[in-house]
């Protein structure tokens, strides 16, 4: 008997709720068991039957439905039912039954009361339905660090202005007044092809022209003896310098020492949403990535950027080992490949010479979702101004693309297989043009456009003139959510990788020569999760290009079942995580890093979480089939 209890309290210690409750409460659980088996086929849990116990299934499999008779959910070892029924003191509302000869461990409903009244934990697990999934990684979730932080979490109030042509005087009891140790300047404007002109509420167009310190009144008025009427146009200052409110903390950082400022205002597009003082980042300095960033802006060369290759995956292992979150680490890593990319063009500039138009470097895929992992290939194009002139110009852009897309290669970002490169004379256009693509595209939703849609519609600007970037986003947002023909027809798209789960729950594993037995993670379950995500966020309008906040503006425009995007955003982390996990450990064994992961080399609970993410992710597409309907049907 005490070998059987042994093996009771041995099994249920490996699966939640109950791997973490203490020594005597697994003791009194394992004790008051009872086990009961029944034979594929039978009802275990019939329709308004009563509730006694919670059922632990110890081996096979069930199927869980609902009163119409639909399938709710399949469940296999380790899982739990019956615990809303307990919780509600109702009868059975979901009838269960075996699907396989099953053995239960039935916990008694004394011990399972007792249990949800010492244990919060446990109590929290079974009032959220069991989820193994969101128990695992809000367990898994900590603060963020400081690469992975958006600077706009710094911002603390707006930013204080006044128009240039106001007086010293005025900008000192301004200061005073709202006690800032600075100002921003305005003028009115019209030039909309400013990257500094923005509209107030009120529909004001107005132009940033610079900012006024506490250190400028001190050296450049008092110290000089001027007049507290000099106007504040008239005060020479320094170029100013920005940053745009997505960026990370640390890019921050590296912004204000590479310019030896103390103060930096934040930007939402062009509006001025807030200055960030150094002070205020340095409670999140960090000792690794940040000063990885440094270290890429110091190489004066590709050779050097390319020894750096062995620090970023230091980089990357370290994040993984002390327990980073997915999108933690995915910021980490978007930071650096986004500094690698621009120290890259710059050295290309510096080669070729200043642009003959202005251009903006823009990336699609990972990097522009901000969720880059160590395994990634490279996706990037160039937006030229519309005044580009392909004879007078394009030999300088085919050849910055060209520096910059070998520089990538040689840093460990190899050549895209698809030709999604700047270097590709079709990725590389006017403004004019790339509206024209995205317009079409949307239009006329033909496999090539669908295909293009995918790649393209997650964009961001890495280098140069933004405000092109953000007009491509602009225009997505608005066509792509008012085109039911194209959203019914990315959804279409969306489905045609499905997750690698059999019928019984079971993992379908592939074979591909090089890596038998395992599941491509990225292919069969982060990229088809980014495709449902992406369809949605389209649909309501979403400018979000990473994935966590699509669904918080999928969320907000409520256009899913209440619970549904907490679901995806868990089986989005939990995903990313698993596979940078098993990239680190690659790493760390000195093999190259990859996305095939051989279910029987990770843990029971590991394998439960990745089945229930999957399924997640099914249940996601099934409803996608639903939600955007071909017109006409």
């Amino acid at each position: 008997m005490e070998a059987e209890i042994r093996e009771i309290r041995d099994h249920i210690s490996r699966h939640p709720p109950f791997d973490g409750l203490t020594d005597d409460l697994l003791d009194e659980v394992a004790g008051a068991v009872e086990i009961t088996y029944f034979k594929a086929g039978t009802t275990i849990a019939e329709r308004d039957g009563s509730v006694q116990a919670l059922s632990y299934i110890r081996g096979g499999a069930v199927e869980v439905y609902r009163h119409n008779g639909q399938l709710y959910n399949r469940l296999g070892e380790g899982d739990i039912f019956g615990q809303l029924d307990l919780l509600r003191g109702r009868p059975v509302r979901f009838p269960v039954q075996a699907i396989e000869d099953t053995l239960l461990y039935l916990i008694p409903k004394p011990v399972f009361d007792r249990l949800c009244a010492t244990d919060e934990d446990f109590a929290d697990f079974v009032e959220l339905s069991g989820s193994r999934l969101k128990s695992t990684v809000e367990q898994s979730q900590r603060d963020n660090d400081m690469i992975a932080t958006r600077v706009r979490r710094l911002i603390s109030r707006l930013p204080v202005m006044i128009e240039e042509s106001a007086t010293v005087q005025e900008a000192a009891r301004l200061m005073t007044e709202h006690d800032v140790s600075s100002v921003l300047l305005l003028k009115p404007g019209n030039d909309d092809d400013s990257d500094r002109m923005f509209t107030d509420t009120e529909g004001q167009q107005w132009l940033l022209t610079g900012m006024i310190t506490d250190k400028d009144l001190r050296q450049r008025i008092i110290a000089a003896g001027a007049s507290a009427q000099t106007p504040l146009a008239s005060i020479s200052h320094d170029k100013l310098i920005t940053i745009q409110s997505s960026e990370s903390v640390s890019e921050a950082m590296l912004t204000m020492l590479r310019n030896n400022i103390q103060l930096l205002p934040v930007l939402h597009r062009r509006r001025p949403v807030g200055v960030v003082d150094l002070s205020d980042i340095v409670r999140y300095e960090t000792n690794n990535s940040v000063y990885l960033v440094s270290n890429i802006f110091s190489r004066i060369s590709v050779k050097g950027l390319a020894r750096l290759t062995p620090e970023v995956r230091a980089s990357f292992v370290r994040l993984v080992d002390e327990g980073a979150t997915s999108r933690m680490i995915g910021g980490a890593m978007s930071s650096v490949g986004r500094s690698l990319m621009r120290r890259l063009v710059e050295l290309a500039e510096a080669d070729l010479g200043p642009p003959p138009v202005p251009y903006c470097f823009m990336v699609h895929g990972s990097l522009a979702r901000n969720d880059q992992s160590i395994a990634t290939d490279q996706d990037n194009a160039i937006v030229l101004h519309d005044a580009f002139e392909p004879k007078r110009h394009d030999d300088y852009f085919r050849a910055l693309a060209r520096q910059v897309s070998d520089g990538l290669h040689a840093c460990g970002y190899p050549y895209c297989k698809g030709g999604v490169m700047a270097t590709n004379d079709l990725w590389r256009q006017p403004l004019a043009r790339w509206k024209r693509y995205f317009r079409d595209w949307i239009a006329k939703p033909d496999p090539q456009g669908l295909l293009h849609s995918s790649i393209f519609f997650d964009l961001d600007a890495v280098h140069g003139e933004a405000r092109f970037v953000e007009e491509l986003q602009d225009l997505i947002a608005t066509r792509a959510k008012a085109s039911p023909q194209f959203l019914a027809a990315l959804a279409r798209n969306a489905l045609g990788r499905t997750p690698p789960l059999g019928f019984f729950r079971t993992f379908v594993l592939e074979q591909d020569g090089r890596h038998n037995n395992s599941i491509n993670i990225k292919r069969r379950g982060i990229a088809p999760l980014n495709d449902v995500i992406r369809v949605h966020a389209l649909g309501v309008g979403s400018r979000a290009q990473n994935g966590f906040d699509r669904l918080d503006e999928i969320t907000q425009a409520g256009a899913l079942p209440a619970g549904q995007t907490d679901k995806l955003s868990y089986a989005l982390e939990f995903l990313s995580i698993v596979r940078m996990r098993h990239q680190a450990q690659e790493i760390q064994d000195d093999h190259e890093p990859h996305n095939a992961i051989q279910p029987e080399r990770i843990s029971d609970t590991e394998r439960h979480n990745l089945k229930e993410a999957f399924q997640v992710l099914s249940n996601a597409q099934n409803f996608l089939r639903f939600r955007y309907p071909s017109p006409g049907r």
